[in-house]
């Protein structure tokens, strides 16, 4: 892609505050959503009685420390993680149900718990950029690297299930899609891959999730946050030749610069494994139901591949011509 890039990938981009930036303000949460850290499935049922004030101390064990152990049962690995309530939400559509639907759903929650990780990531990375500490958005970038290598490898497990398989049960799906997936558009807004046309397209998503939406279209990008650190360091970002400019001279000056480097390559990997994803992705569905109309009403993977040569740094990628 040019120095124009996609949409709040320009470096006019960094200067939009949209009400300022509070940093640190995370996701947050909608009306009747739990926020981000809260264990899913807290506020199902009924919660056990509080504890009275003094009661159920942890034992001191001898010489005054802490004796781990039960400890009176005051919490449990699956009361901690909420286990029941996980695993009640499995629930297929296909009646009788169909064997390989459980594996489906189970794949596809379990994206949804990583991208709600990685948001989580992304965010404190972000405010880290803005707060000038390059050092910790570093190390959770790279936390988030871990975690997309874990999403691409993860598509092999769903090519277990044959396209016979998958067939058992698509039909029930409709008009259900991965498309409609919030959290993975919020995914490309908050990286830099802004398009307000999606929410349009967007049918049936909550009040709560169309507001997450549109704060991410407004909120800087993690592109913005790293334009804000050139720009602090004395380097231009006025335009897109500008930043290219920077950025060449980020790279030939290591030595003042290589912290700005180093975040701008991790930058870079977290748009490499997005897009390995994708092209993933699109291989696993071609693999399943070849070039068939997505439930959503897409066109499916003609669709999908359209959109595996989008970067989230245009500039990053076009500063290799230049070195």
């Amino acid at each position: 892609m040019t120095s124009g890039g996609r949409p709040g990938q320009g470096p006019d981009s960094a200067r939009r505050r949209s009400g300022g930036f509070a940093v640190g303000a995370g996701r947050g949460a909608g009306p009747g959503e739990r926020s981000p850290g809260t264990p899913r499935g807290a506020g199902l049922g009924e919660r056990p009685p509080a504890t009275p004030r003094g009661a159920g101390k942890p034992a001191a064990a001898p010489g005054g420390g802490r004796s781990f152990g039960e400890e009176g049962g005051l919490l449990t690995y699956g009361g901690y993680l909420r286990v029941p309530e996980l695993l009640s939400l499995q629930v297929p559509e296909s009646d009788p149900a169909a064997h390989d639907e459980l594996l489906f759903i189970t794949v596809h929650q379990v994206y949804e718990l990583w991208f709600q990780q990685i948001l989580h990531e992304l965010e404190t990375a972000r405010d880290a950029m803005v707060a000038g500490e390059t050092w910790r958005a570093r190390h959770l970038l790279r936390r988030v690297h871990a975690i997309e290598r874990l999403l691409v490898a993860q598509i092999e497990i769903l090519e277990t299930m044959t396209p016979q398989d998958f067939l058992e049960f698509r039909a029930g799906l409709a008009p259900a899609s991965g498309f409609q997936s919030v959290q993975y558009r919020e995914l490309e807004f908050l990286s830099g891959l802004k398009d307000g046309a999606f929410i349009a397209r967007f049918r049936s998503i909550t009040g709560a999730e169309r507001a997450r939406l549109l704060r991410r279209l407004a909120e800087p990008s993690l592109w913005d946050a790293y334009l804000r650190l050139l720009e602090a360091r004395g380097l231009a970002v006025s335009s897109g030749g500008e930043v290219v400019a920077s950025l060449r001279a980020v790279a030939a000056d290591r030595a003042t610069y290589d912290d700005l480097w180093q975040l701008a390559e991790d930058l870079l990997s977290h748009d490499e494994l997005a897009g390995l994803w994708r092209a993933r992705h699109v291989q696993m569905v071609e693999r399943q139901i070849g070039t068939k109309s997505g439930t959503g009403g897409s066109t499916g993977a003609p669709y999908l591949r359209r959109r595996v040569p989008l970067h989230y740094y245009p500039l990053l990628w076009e500063l290799r011509d230049h070195l």
